[in-house]
């Protein structure tokens, strides 16, 4: 019996990347995957690729868009259908040179990377406890450690300054916070919850339409980590969604499918309340 036969799990951003080979891997192992996209018409040709590679047909896309808070509710809608849901992973993810608006006026980065899977994981909390061992998987990475000053909620849509860079790194910053603090939430409920940096990957991260060329030259140049190929960039969420090892705590942040401490500023229990109080009230101001 494989690790994940008759596990559902759904996973953002699963059209390319890491994301792909999330997918691959798990519906390998027999999950069902559900993966939510975008683009539509990558997400038809991903979902081909995946069933082709798994030896699965248990995989489908379905429409979401991270940057309407409207089409996250949507989609949650979307997936009723589903008596639980095992394992939910917060993948999609972008860096934008120039700063862009969501559908409710938020700081794309921000609002993508951190207020669109706020919400969604509030809305498929009912579906994860109805799972045997609910898991929430949160794609982190390492550049939250650039956020020094912490997520900057004092101008979270950064209208006074923006920095491409910067915004990122508080968007991840502000996932392992949420990851952290919704593991709190869920002491003792059956479902855990768990963040992670997959590595420095060759994927079109910040090549399509996300980055300047010159940008995404930088970004590859000044980064810590010898790119590795998104396969290998998947196995540290393939990890944490599917090994026994992960079921066993909650609340970690994870790198090559390790735990590791994440920044100071990641491990601050005030900074964790203070992002969930604030999220909530963005979110409550707009629905």
């Amino acid at each position: 019996m494989n690790p994940m036969d008759n596990k559902i799990v759904v996973i953002t951003g699963g059209n390319s990347g890491i994301g792909r080979e999330t997918c691959v891997a798990l519906a390998g192992a027999g999950a069902r995957v559900i993966m939510a996209c975008r683009n539509q018409q990558k997400a038809a040709e991903a979902v081909e690729d995946v069933r082709r590679r798994a030896g699965s047909d248990l995989v489908e896309a379905r429409s979401v868009d991270l940057a309407d808070l409207s089409s996250v509710t949507k989609f949650a809608n979307d997936l009723s259908d589903l008596d639980r849901i095992d394992v939910l992973i917060n993948n999609a993810g972008l860096i934008l040179d120039e700063r862009t608006e969501t559908a409710q006026g938020f700081e794309g980065t921000f609002g993508i990377n951190h207020l669109g899977h706020f919400r969604l994981t509030q809305l498929l909390l009912p579906q994860l406890h109805s799972a045997p061992s609910g898991r929430v998987v949160v794609v982190a990475s390492e550049a939250h450690r650039w956020a020094i000053k912490g997520v900057g909620l004092a101008d979270v849509n950064r209208t006074a300054r923006y920095s491409g860079w910067m915004a990122y790194g508080q968007s991840k910053l502000a996932n392992v916070l949420f990851a952290r603090s919704l593991a709190r939430r869920l002491e003792g409920s059956g479902v855990v919850a768990h963040s992670l940096h997959p590595g420095s990957v060759t994927t079109n991260f910040g090549k399509e339409g996300d980055l300047g060329n010159a940008f995404s030259q930088q970004l590859m140049k000044t980064s810590e980590y010898v790119l590795i190929s998104p396969e290998k960039g998947a196995r540290t969420s393939v990890h944490v969604a599917s090994s026994p090892d992960a079921a066993t705590s909650s609340g970690d942040y994870w790198t090559r499918s390790r735990r590791r401490k994440p920044a100071p500023w990641a491990r601050d229990n005030a900074a964790t309340e203070a992002l969930w109080n604030a999220s909530e009230r963005m979110i409550a101001a707009v629905l």
